[in-house]
Parts: structure tokens; C-alpha cells; sequence
């Protein structure tokens, strides 16, 4: 079941997009660097949040993990080439919008990035993307209670099949369930985090 996740007020989402400034230990090195690259990419493009195609596109760029489940991906090119034109191609039609697919109830509360969704997406995050890093969290410590890793990440953008990133995906003909079932191969408890049955 998802987390409930607030939909900003006006006035938060003319803030620009932030993260914890001290760092956060329940990220692993790696994904605190991709999170930082998500927000300059939105702060660049001149969007009021981090969203899932900012995370997606800073997962590629930026963690070798995450990149080499889209090693044999023939359209990479071409996904590549639209997240790098978004602020002058079809991304355009994102900026002033709030990425939430309306599949899970939201409420507004203010906070700052912590340990809850409602944290998450009062500093800078879309709902959606707010959720993913809930998610993340959540899995990797259901996993080992280790920091969250930028597979952790990309496996909780691709859930909800009204996120941006699984919209970047299909815009650039890569199915987000055969994105899907590699992680789920390669994640220590498959997809969702959860140990696998013994064979019997």
C-alpha cells in the first residue's frame, strides 16, 4: 500500500527545490550525489520541484549501478537525448505543473526532508517523486537497514505508471516492466525488497 503524499500549497512550490543540508545517513554516498544532481538539473531548467524524470536522469548520469540495468538497451540513446532536451522539448509542458498521478490520496502539511513522504515533498520534491524516496528508504531497510542505493531509487520511480520517468521511458519506446523485471533479477529480494521463497 502507498504512503499518503501531500500535494504543495502555491507558495511551497515557488520555493526551489532542496535537500537536507547536512546530508542523510539513509542514503548511500551515491544516491545523496544523484538527489544533488536532480535538484541542479531542476533548479536549471527553472522547475519548482525534483521529479521522477530529474531523478531518472541523474540515476543515468551519475550511478553506475542504476546505468548498467540499461547496459543491453538498444533506445538508450534515444532516452538519453530527450531527458537532455527536456527544457526545450516535450518536458515544456511539465514546467509549472505538479507530477502527481492522482493514484494516491495527498493532504498539505509543511516540513522539511525527513523520514515521512509529507517531509519529502515540502522541500522540493513532486509527490510522486517524494514517494519514490519513501519507498527507497523503506526497501533498503527491509533489505539489510542499509542506506537506500540509487537501484532502490530507480526500482520505486518505475512503480507508479503515471510517473515521468515511466512517460520518458515509453516516449522513447523502453518498456518500464522489462525495466522492471531486470531489477527485479538483480535486487537481493527482488523488486519489492522482500526475501524470496526457499526453493522447495
Amino acid at each position: 500500500m502507498h504512503p499518503r503524499i501531500p500535494r504543495q500549497s502555491a507558495r511551497e512550490q515557488d520555493r526551489p527545490p532542496q535537500v537536507a543540508p547536512g546530508g542523510d545517513a539513509t542514503l548511500s554516498a551515491e544516491l545523496a550525489a544523484v538527489v544533488s544532481g536532480a535538484r541542479r538539473r531542476a533548479l536549471r531548467d527553472g522547475d519548482r520541484q525534483i521529479d521522477t524524470a530529474h531523478l531518472l536522469h541523474s540515476l543515468l548520469d551519475a550511478d553506475p549501478e542504476a546505468c548498467a540495468v540499461f547496459e543491453d538497451e538498444p533506445h538508450l540513446p534515444r532516452l538519453l537525448g530527450y531527458l537532455v532536451q527536456r527544457s526545450i522539448g516535450y518536458g515544456l509542458r511539465w514546467q509549472g505543473t505538479v507530477e502527481d498521478s492522482g493514484a494516491v490520496p495527498v493532504v498539505t502539511a509543511p516540513g522539511t526532508l525527513g523520514a515521512d513522504p509529507l517531509t519529502a515533498a515540502a522541500e522540493g520534491f513532486s509527490p510522486l517523486a517524494a514517494e519514490a524516496m519513501e519507498y527507497a528508504r523503506g526497501r533498503a531497510g527491509h533489505r539489510d537497514g542499509g542506506p537506500a542505493r540509487g537501484v532502490d531509487l530507480l526500482a520505486a520511480i518505475l512503480v507508479d505508471p503515471g510517473s515521468r520517468a515511466v512517460e520518458v521511458l515509453a516516449r522513447a519506446a523502453i518498456d518500464a516492466g522489462d525495466v522492471r523485471a531486470r531489477l527485479d533479477g538483480l535486487l537481493p529480494g527482488g523488486l519489492w525488497g522482500r526475501p524470496r521463497p526457499r526453493d522447495r
